[in-house]
């Protein structure tokens, strides 16, 4: 059976939810194994590493032991194999279009908010096992994160859906990046209506549930 090794972090949540929206149960479709990475379990468990040399998480492992890593590239394995409900789009310009869109939240958002994060409150569970940039970086990369939020926020509009005019993988890491920052106590920077209507609906999909398990 395919095996996900995931933990509490965003990445293979975002993973956990597009399962959901896929209809994959765990157990009957997949496995799931849980590391604990406040430990760090996952940079010290020898037959994790053998898995991803990196120690990151999500790791897919399918049934021939063949391991894929990081969390976009999971998801497009898994639209592939599961194409329905879509979530990347059906034609060459939807497919690009989605893939605008999350990669622009992901460059603009995700990445200054997750290093800012790693260098303020989570900067005691990261600095003893990665490089993290300065208290006073880290900052300005939260405040840089919370613009681009509000820019997200003039994007969306009057509308729940950031592409295509429904739910998408853009809308899914949205989503899933603003329920993480809710569980590191971040709040929606003024000013973000829109987003805040965005996250009430779709706090309303089967996916929302995962935030709400303990791992």
């Amino acid at each position: 059976m395919t095996t996900l090794h995931s933990s509490l972090g965003p990445n293979p949540r975002l993973v956990r939810m597009f399962m959901v929206e896929k209809g994959l149960e765990e157990g009957r479709d997949f496995a799931r194994v849980h590391y604990d990475i406040i430990t760090g379990q996952n940079r010290q468990d020898a037959s994790y590493i053998a898995r991803n040399p990196q120690g990151t998480t999500p790791t897919l492992e399918l049934d021939d032991g063949t391991c894929l890593t990081e969390s976009w590239p999971i998801c497009e394995y898994i639209e592939e194999l599961h194409p329905s409900p879509n979530l990347f789009g059906t034609t060459p310009v939807e497919r690009a279009t989605v893939r605008k869109w999350a990669r622009l939240f992901d460059q603009e958002v995700v990445v200054p908010m997750t290093m800012g994060f790693r260098a303020g409150a989570g900067r005691p569970m990261f600095e003893p096992r990665m490089s993290v940039v300065s208290a006073e970086a880290g900052a300005e990369l939260s405040a840089m994160s919370d613009e681009k939020w509000r820019l997200f926020d003039s994007y969306l509009g009057k509308s729940d859906y950031i592409a295509l005019g429904r739910f998408t993988f853009a809308d899914l890491l949205i989503f899933a990046f603003a329920n993480f920052g809710f569980t590191v106590g971040w709040k929606l920077p003024n000013g973000t209506d829109n987003l805040a209507r965005f996250i009430e609906t779709h706090n309303q999909r089967a996916c929302a549930a995962i935030w709400q398990q303990p791992e």
